[in-house]
């Protein structure tokens, strides 16, 4: 059975775990710039929810911006694909329904550019990756050293960049009809709304004289920027995922999703154009997202740093896999308990303790299994904000901070091994938008002590703050030469008992 038979199909299903959300889309409302399988299984799903509830004119027209591949698999299936809960309690199916429309690539350009200046669209929503904001880890706003945002000032015609496809269509918007539009980033960045609008006004002051004034205008008057976290783990999809699809609705879907039961969303309610229902879907609105964002940023996502290079280096493929390993676990609570919960204050509504037990079990879905391989990518850009602020906390107390060293020397033995050190085909599977420049810290048979010296004081990827806290450098290129002499399980298991 075709795709294109989903709706009848799933209109008629008695089966409680199958769920056709939305039998039409509804009109637009949204456009939404990443079209991966987080957003697919997340904005979309709650916006769906929200609808489903209490209706709205909150359709999501969705760009995905290096291929055209998954937004034509929508356009051949009606816009219809499957969230499929992995778990070993569940077998819940959802059809979203949300998506009026779908494109990819840059042939694409122009498709969606009408659809970001049309006076229905009242929210961008974005899921591009940390990278994809062009911010300097250094200063916070906009990296002017880079490629793409050198050709966007240059010209507009055709942006190479996020930051210069928005800045054209907000610009747009406010030399024809001025409607007011929310920027709602769904992104790990610190203060991701404020954030993406700081990077958006450096932008814009330095375009010519008479389009600065009217952008810096239109955004000081017409757009929000909220600040939001987004929590769900969706790995990649698979052919087990297309089968186990098949096998549960009689239908054939190319472009599923799986993901993990577990799904959070906060925000703060700051939409200058109206927004869905969110509240009906579970969504939290809180004045606290920034202790549930820095809560999760610290525990969730510094953890996972810890579980995928350990783990990379180790041979565990899977996250269950390096979980479920007792050094790595013993690692990652001492992590958590020592280096990462002293430097903040959690939200009012959530117990630390449970919170981690609730980690922990996330972590333990082997039906699941995302892969430490996945995690680790990214990591310049993902490492920062995950280990910057507390190490400064730390060096300011003078505390030692080892299991912070250990990601770092992990990620180091990862993606920029020494000379004559193999870290192993999962190391070797993670992709990094700065491996060029790993690569070339261990260039010419690099010693560890200059790997690290160069990391930290050249300041491309890390602050140069860090550089000031001597002893994590000389703790991390201790656990780095540990790692390549006696491997990652004995320096793990050593840092653990000292």
């Amino acid at each position: 059975m075709s795709t294109r038979e989903l709706k009848p199909l799933l209109t008629r299903a008695t089966a409680p775990a199958s769920a056709l959300l939305l039998a039409q889309p509804p009109k637009l409302g949204i456009v939404h710039i990443g079209l991966g399988n987080f957003h697919r299984a997340h904005l979309a799903v709650h916006t769906a929810e929200a609808v489903a509830a209490k209706g709205g004119d909150w359709g999501i027209y969705a760009y995905s911006l290096r291929s055209n591949e998954i937004a034509r698999a929508l356009r051949e299936q009606d816009f219809c694909y499957t969230v499929v809960d992995i778990h070993p309690d569940s077998e819940k199916s959802l059809i979203p329904g949300i998506h009026c429309g779908a494109s990819g690539g840059p042939e694409a350009h122009q498709e969606v550019f009408q659809h970001l200046i049309d006076e229905r669209t009242r929210i961008i929503s974005l899921t591009i990756t940390e990278s994809g904001y062009c911010y300097s880890t250094e200063t916070g706003g906009l990296d002017n050293s880079r490629r793409e945002i050198i050709e966007d000032l240059r010209s507009l015609t055709q942006p190479q960049s996020v930051i210069g496809l928005l800045a054209k269509a907000l610009l747009t918007r406010a030399q024809t009809h001025s409607a007011p539009v929310t920027i709602l980033s769904c992104d790990n960045l610190t203060a991701n709304g404020t954030t993406t609008k700081k990077v958006l006004c450096e932008f814009s002051q330095q375009l010519d004289g008479a389009s600065a004034e009217i952008l810096i205008a239109y955004l000081d008057s017409k757009t929000s920027f909220p600040n939001s976290m987004v929590d769900r783990i969706v790995p990649s999809t698979t052919d087990r995922h297309k089968a186990l699809v098949s096998e549960r609705l009689s239908i054939r879907d190319e472009v599923p999703v799986p993901a993990e039961k577990f799904s959070m969303w906060v925000l703060e309610d700051d939409f200058i154009a109206g927004r869905p229902a969110w509240e009906e879907a579970g969504v939290l609105f809180s004045n606290e997202v920034e202790k549930f964002e820095t809560m999760k940023l610290r525990l969730l996502n510094g953890s996972h740093s810890l579980l995928a290079y350990v783990g990379a280096l180790a041979g565990k493929v899977t996250v269950p896999d390096a979980r479920f390993t007792p050094y790595i676990e013993s690692a990652v609570r001492q992590f958590m308990k020592s280096e990462m919960a002293p430097t903040f204050a959690m939200p009012a509504a959530v117990n630390i303790d449970r919170y981690i037990e609730e980690l922990f079990s996330r972590w333990s879905n082997t039906t699941l299994s995302d892969t430490t391989a996945r995690i680790g990518s990214d990591g310049s850009i993902k490492l920062p904000p995950r280990i910057t602020q507390t190490s400064l906390w730390h060096g300011e107390r003078k505390h030692q901070t080892p299991m912070t060293a250990l990601i770092l020397a992990s990620w180091v033995a990862c993606m920029a091994p020494p000379r004559g050190f193999e870290p192993g085909e999962i190391a070797r599977a993670m992709k990094d938008p700065a491996r060029e420049y790993l690569t070339s810290l261990s260039a010419g048979g690099a010693t560890p002590a200059q790997i690290i010296e160069r990391l930290f004081s050249e300041g491309k990827i890390f602050t140069r703050e860090l550089n000031s806290l001597q002893e994590l450098k000389t703790e991390t290129t201790n656990l780095l030469e540990k790692i390549i002499t006696d491997g990652v399980e004995a320096t793990t298991k050593a840092l653990i008992s000292s």
